[in-house]
């Protein structure tokens, strides 16, 4: 069964709820977050590369409190929304990804491979759908109401693992929820170069429940969620994929998509929305944000390293 939450591109986007300002804040810090990150990159204060969430904070954000302590959550590449979304930790993150002392994992992680609790991030792709499944199978057996959570992308479709997990979800009755992310490219391939189909009727071959939204909207999305989540903690998996824009290159500096298609991923972004819908506390809360990212920033880039 496919699900369809959706307002049409051609016409204008329908008005936006007040978020709470704990929701606002989370967006902004994740976003100051993110910037940051490219800030030092480009004052040569980080090695290695990063991919940036820019654009699609407000997935994680607007599953926060779908999501129970007890569940697992499996995050790509594209990670750091999930693990802050989740934990609220920059300080920790941003040592990782410096290689300084209260680094979460010691600093051999870096910006991809992330191990906290019950929160696993990798980038390789396809890796965390098999793994998952594995997990979720444990939850079903020995903590009935938890699920494993694990977040993809678009382009993750081209990996066999993803079939082969779908088909044990559908078959063991797994409570997996799978997130995908559909920023419309994989790295430099447009979704239409790179996939025959949907992802709908990708989950529909396997007997496997589909939503769609391309909504910003926090209160939208988890109305929607919430009791198709439910059921996926009965052993009812679910494939929920997000119509969402990537505002910034894959990493760092090879965005190869036309103009016309990265001015209509600014053109729908959450941010500029949210700042016209709510505009003082938007700023107010934005600058806050920012200011706590700096003094992450000040306070991390003076620690030994790790």
């Amino acid at each position: 069964m496919t699900v369809t939450a959706t307002s049409a591109r051609e016409h204008a986007p329908p008005p936006l709820e007040e978020p709470a300002d704990e929701d606002l804040s989370l967006l902004l810090s994740v976003r100051a977050f993110e910037l940051k990150l490219l800030e030092l990159f480009g004052q040569g204060m980080l090695n290695g590369t990063t991919h940036t969430c820019l654009g699609q904070e407000y997935v994680p954000v607007a599953l926060r409190p779908l999501l129970r302590p007890e569940d697992h959550v499996f995050s790509n590449h594209r990670g750091h929304g999930h693990y802050l979304a989740r934990f609220q930790d920059y300080e920790g993150l941003l040592a990782e990804i410096m290689g300084r002392r209260g680094a979460v994992c010691g600093g051999v992680g870096g910006s991809q491979h992330i191990r906290r609790d019950r929160f696993l991030s990798t980038g390789v792709q396809g890796e965390s759908l098999p793994v998952a499944c594995g997990v979720a199978l444990h939850l079903r057996r020995a903590e009935p109401g938890a699920l494993a959570c694990v977040h993809i992308g678009d382009g993750t479709f081209g990996e066999g693992g993803v079939y082969e997990a779908l088909n044990l979800a559908a078959l063991w009755r797994l409570p997996l929820l799978v997130v995908v992310e559909n920023n419309g490219i994989a790295q430099t391939t447009p979704v239409s170069a790179s996939m025959a189909g949907t992802v709908a009727g990708r989950a529909a071959a396997f007997g496997i429940d589909h939503v769609h939204t391309d909504s910003v909207d926090l209160g939208v999305i988890r109305r929607l969620l919430a009791p198709r989540i439910e059921r996926v903690r009965e052993g009812r998996p679910l494939v929920v994929e997000f119509a969402t824009h990537r505002l910034g290159p894959h990493s760092k500096g090879d965005d190869t998509r036309p103009a016309e298609v990265i001015e209509r991923a600014r053109a729908a972004d959450w941010y500029g929305r949210y700042a016209a819908l709510c505009p003082e506390r938007f700023a107010r809360l934005d600058a806050r944000a920012r200011a706590h990212i700096d003094e992450v920033a000040r306070d991390v880039a003076g620690r030994e390293p790790s």
